[in-house]
């Protein structure tokens, strides 16, 4: 719950220069697009991936683990993982990317895969008005059926050479950078709600300080007296 008075009490503990930062960062934050990798099984495609979505203004990364369990190296993320919103889907007995999918499109996302292997759109051809969801798949296999059997559209990044497929995390840069110019060009309201940008800005400025137990607690205290 966003709380104007708590902020303005945790911006005394957080530099000037980042909480700057911050609102540079939220202004340039969106949910039009969004990520969901599937049984992503090597760590440095993985971190990778969410350091993509970090530096090209992606809030959200949609997680799947049927297989394989995510994890993000600190070392290649470069410390992105602290600021993106994880959605995790591993539960037991159940159709994780299903569940993705449907949790997607109840929020008015387009389902799109990523593939090489069909007739599929091509990247500078693709039409940015709508909410989507970038689905990639794991290094080997590519996407599960589940995913294409339900996608309401496919995409792919023209290539010209011998090899046919990218590494999947140079293929999740090259989309995110060709969705994000796009969008900064495009009179799409894009960015987060101020609202959104507020919520944020109250956890960022949490997450950057190391007592924030005992700020907290102090804060509540002072407010309760």
């Amino acid at each position: 719950m966003v709380d104007q008075k708590y902020i303005e009490f945790l911006e005394q503990f957080v530099t000037e220069k980042r909480r700057n930062l911050f609102q540079e960062v939220l202004e340039n934050r969106t949910r039009h697009f969004t990520v969901a990798i599937e049984d992503i099984f090597q760590p440095h495609n993985a971190s990778a991936i969410v350091r993509s979505c970090d530096v090209f203004g992606l809030q959200d990364l949609h997680v799947i683990e049927s297989k394989y369990e995510f994890y993000a190296s600190r070392l290649v993320a470069k410390g992105a993982q602290k600021w993106i919103d994880f959605n995790m889907y591993n539960q037991k007995d159940t159709n994780n990317t299903l569940n993705c999918i449907d949790n997607l499109r109840s929020k008015g996302y387009k389902i799109i895969a990523t593939t090489p292997h069909n007739d599929s759109c091509l990247l500078q051809d693709f039409d940015i008005s709508q909410k989507s969801a970038f689905f990639f798949g794991v290094e080997k296999q590519g996407l599960s059926k589940d995913v294409m059997d339900n996608a309401d559209g496919f995409l792919k990044i023209p290539m010209v050479g011998f090899t046919e497929s990218l590494n999947i995390s140079v293929a999740a840069a090259i989309i995110l950078q060709n969705m994000n110019e796009k969008l900064k060009k495009s009179a799409i309201d894009w960015k987060l709600t101020e609202y959104e940008r507020t919520e944020k800005y109250q956890e960022w400025l949490e997450k950057s300080i190391k007592s924030i137990k005992k700020i907290k607690a102090k804060y509540y205290y002072e407010i309760s007296s």
